[in-house]
């Protein structure tokens, strides 16, 4: 889950839609993001290795040369596209919490563990496509790069959703719960009797406990 501002080239979406004479919308924008919408479209239905420039230009309506115009490469927008559905995760997670300013952080912590557990199914295409992406970062500096920012971008929003505090060790506590939240998305794509929720996470995190550090 990335926090929204971790998308170098996204905030171009974001921006106020350039607009000709007449005032209407320039096409420019309107494909950039009907290929986003595609690409995540694609991530949720296909596999990654049928998820081609084709597939994504024909799901968005859009052709070829505009996915290298507007992102450079197939597997950039591919990321970003990634990038973008693990912050709208994120916001049915925060969505899911309510009123947070009302909870105390280990109400706040369990209830984020329901939200996630009960829409973890329906975004395993995009799961899988993650994978995909943290594998080819490791060859292409550009998608290391907003991979990298995404995480640590995301780190202080976690830390504010869950009331871990908005200094270091509260940023360092949220990256931990980002490393357990993917580790466990990752184990279960390998085998689904992997996953380890409801009571039995409960259980685990209270038996993790007794070996932590105390302060």
């Amino acid at each position: 889950m990335f926090n929204r501002d971790s998308k170098q080239m996204y905030n171009f979406i974001q921006a106020e839609p350039r607009r000709g004479q007449s005032g209407s919308v320039s096409p420019q924008r309107s494909n950039r993001s009907n290929l986003i919408e595609g690409t995540l479209r694609c991530l949720e239905r296909l596999p990654p290795e049928r998820i081609t420039a084709r597939a994504i230009a024909e799901e968005s309506g859009a052709n070829l040369a505009s996915i290298t115009y507007h992102f450079g490469s197939k597997d950039a927008l591919v990321t970003e596209a990634v990038i973008e559905g693990l912050d709208r995760w994120l916001e049915e997670v925060a969505s899911g919490l309510g009123e947070v300013g009302s909870q105390a952080p280990a109400e706040r912590y369990r209830r984020a563990g329901e939200v996630i557990e009960a829409t973890r199914r329906r975004h395993t295409g995009l799961a899988r496509n993650m994978v995909a992406a943290l594998a080819k970062a490791q060859h292409d500096p550009r998608i290391r790069e907003m991979l990298a920012g995404g995480f640590d971008r995301t780190r202080p929003t976690v830390a504010s959703l869950l009331g871990l505090g908005d200094d270091e060790a509260g940023r360092d506590a949220a990256g931990l719960t980002l490393a357990l939240f993917y580790g466990l998305l990752f184990q279960v794509l390998l085998d689904p009797d992997l996953a380890i929720e409801g009571g039995r996470l409960e259980r685990a995190q209270a038996r993790l406990r007794g070996i932590l550090p105390r302060d």
